[in-house]
């Protein structure tokens, strides 16, 4: 498709995420939708991570600016408050010197993308005149209980509850993000949720990676405070709508996947006979929890690919690999939108991370949800009684997921009576995901009306 143009200027937006893995993908993954639309596209990420990833070819410009942190990254910081300040202070002040850049390199901004959780990129952008939209990477109903406790300025999760909120199911505690469900849990993390919302009302667009059959009614009811736009999901365009043309992967990993072996190993498997197990690249579960979890795969009887990180496999009892050789595979990392659209998986057994979450609903695949930590006991809560995909863990008094409970939700999902209804349920929103991104769906129309307002906006 030809660039979108205004007499010999090329229309060109500048996307800036958050820099880690599930914030990059799912804005990367945008940016490409938009280079299909005829804009160019450029993604603003920090000098570590551009280092350090090593991104693939892309129809997507990359550029880099600075945290503060550029030999380490976030690891070199002394904690999170530490390096949310700086990359605030840094960040703005190089953010606005690339703007800078590009405007007289003859591809001026005509608009900045950032991640709501980076606030002050709004204000470098109307420090240049230009419109600015925040992108949500995370569901919107976790996006409109965060804004009320911003708004009430709450933390108290019993408070939380009393507090009408228009569009979400019954909530208990145990159903809202983990910083009201532990008071005082990650401060920092807490306020950097928060302040998402600090400065929203300047925002041109709020952008959610979602679709709308997922979320109507809350979706409506954000649309009534803000500009919403649903733009997800955010997968590759091969396992939606194949209108990109060769965009069929996420272009950055934090570990190489071991493709061939994982995919070898599931060819050789019966439909959906795998237990796909994978807890994203942050959790860090302790010993206990991952002995319970190699003994329930084990229990269940089933063929299982685990991906475990080399960073703990130590934690593994110590002839799990042995016992379960002819059963099991272990991973690093793996290809996980190719296993999760392998025939071979039967269910995905996850954290529930937003990404996560939203490919299995875009791929079909039935869920067991164990929750760790942030978004996650919200998105479980959806998974299992809102969306019907599947289900949710219990934790003992010590706050572990035994053996007997991995077994038992395994088996619940791969064999027992509700089986038929979650595949029949997973199936169903598999097709919505696609009927929004394709031709004439309701994210494809969002992101057509985000490209001719942004081209309105120029010509002014």
């Amino acid at each position: 498709m030809e660039k979108k143009e205004r007499g010999s200027r090329v229309t060109h937006v500048l996307l800036l995420p958050y820099p880690s893995q599930g914030h990059i993908n799912p804005i990367l993954q945008f940016a490409k939708r938009l280079v299909s639309k005829g804009i160019k596209a450029t993604l603003a990420t920090t000098l570590f991570i551009t280092k350090s990833l090593q991104p693939q070819e892309s129809l997507v410009t990359i550029e880099s600016i600075s945290d503060g942190y550029d030999v380490g990254g976030f690891m070199e910081a002394k904690g999170i408050e530490a390096y949310l300040e700086r990359f605030e202070t840094v960040g703005s002040q190089t953010l606005a010197e690339l703007i800078e850049k590009l405007n007289v390199s003859g591809h001026p901004i005509n608009c900045l993308v950032y991640d709501a959780f980076l606030p002050w990129a709004l204000d470098v952008a109307k420090g240049f005149n230009l419109p600015g939209a925040a992108f949500f990477t995370q569901a919107c109903a976790v996006d409109v209980i965060y804004y009320h406790a911003h708004k009430r300025k709450l933390s108290d999760p019993v408070a939380i509850l009393t507090v009408p909120m228009p569009g979400l199911p019954s909530l208990e505690v145990l159903d809202l993000p983990s910083f009201f469900a532990v008071p005082g849990s990650y401060p920092a993390y807490m306020e950097l949720l928060l302040n998402q919302f600090s400065n929203l009302e300047k925002a041109d667009w709020v952008l959610i990676n979602t679709f709308d059959k997922l979320e109507i009614e809350v979706v409506n009811w954000m649309d009534g405070l803000f500009p919403v736009k649903t733009i997800g999901p955010t997968l590759p365009s091969m396992y939606l709508d194949k209108r990109i043309k060769g965009e069929n992967a996420y272009d950055i990993n934090l570990w190489k996947p071991d493709n061939g072996t994982c995919m070898k190993w599931l060819d050789s498997r019966a439909i959906g006979s795998v237990v796909y197990m994978s807890f994203g690249s942050m959790a860090a579960l302790g010993a206990e929890q991952m002995e319970e979890l190699a003994w329930g795969l084990k229990g269940s009887n089933n063929y299982f690919l685990w991906v475990v990180r080399d960073t703990e496999k130590e934690k593994l009892p110590s002839k799990f690999v042995e016992e379960t050789r002819e059963k099991g595979l272990l991973l690093n990392w793996s290809p996980q939108l190719e296993v999760l659209a392998h025939k071979a998986v039967g269910i995905f057994f996850t954290h529930g991370g937003w990404n996560s979450t939203l490919e299995a609903l875009s791929l079909g695949v039935p869920l067991v949800a164990m929750p760790q930590w942030t978004d996650q006991p919200t998105n479980a809560k959806y998974v299992e009684d809102v969306w019907r995909v599947g289900v949710r863990v219990k934790v003992n008094e010590k706050g572990i997921v035994s053996r007997d409970e991995v077994e038992l939700r395994i088996k619940e999902v791969m064999e027992g009576e509700k089986r038929e209804e979650l595949k029949r349920n997973a199936s169903k929103w598999k097709e919505l995901a696609k009927e929004a991104v394709d031709e004439g769906g309701s994210t494809d129309k969002n992101i057509d009306e985000f490209v001719a307002a942004i081209l309105s906006k120029e010509s002014i």
